[in-house]
């Protein structure tokens, strides 16, 4: 065991402190840093499954958003980066402007700009206020908002007056 090493020193009635415990035994030396890696371990594991729960999700309630308004082609919200092309399409862009992903940052934000446009058309197409679709350039919280929005979208039909 690692504090077979270090037994004299706590049966004899060590009363100091931790600095003093690690500079008397070496072998305690190690074991800060094995916690500190265990709880970045569990960290970055639970922030994987945090994204995971998030992007099925989102995906789900896409797919349930393109087969409400009779999309051909709804599993494709499924596909990384291709994700983006029902979207535009649903919004009345064609499926080329994803192209717009290959140049760098001007190509990004005229994408991002058609995106905005799209979700603006789809939510009117399903009865909601199309600034809705503003959620996702809302600072700091604007990536809940953007997720509770399409799950109205998604799950919950628009009473007709």
């Amino acid at each position: 065991m690692v504090l077979e090493s270090c037994k004299e020193i706590f049966s004899e009635g060590f009363s100091g402190g931790l600095k003093e415990a690690i500079a008397q035994c070496p072998a305690l030396q190690g074991i800060g840093f094995g916690v500190l890696g265990g709880i970045i371990a569990i960290g970055i594991f639970v922030a994987i499954i945090f994204i995971l729960a998030i992007y099925v999700y989102r995906s789900i309630a896409w797919m349930k958003i393109a087969r409400k308004l009779k999309y051909k082609h709804p599993w494709m919200v499924w596909i990384p980066i291709i994700n983006l092309v029902p979207v535009l399409q649903l919004g009345g862009f064609g499926w080329g402007w994803i192209f717009l992903m290959l140049i760098p940052i001007l190509g990004w934000a005229a994408l991002f700009v058609m995106f905005v446009i799209s979700l603006w058309r789809i939510f009117e197409k399903r009865k909601y206020p199309g600034w809705y679709s503003l959620s996702v350039i809302t600072p700091k919280v604007g990536t809940i908002l953007y997720l509770i929005a399409i799950g109205f979208l998604a799950w919950k039909d628009k009473k007709k007056k």
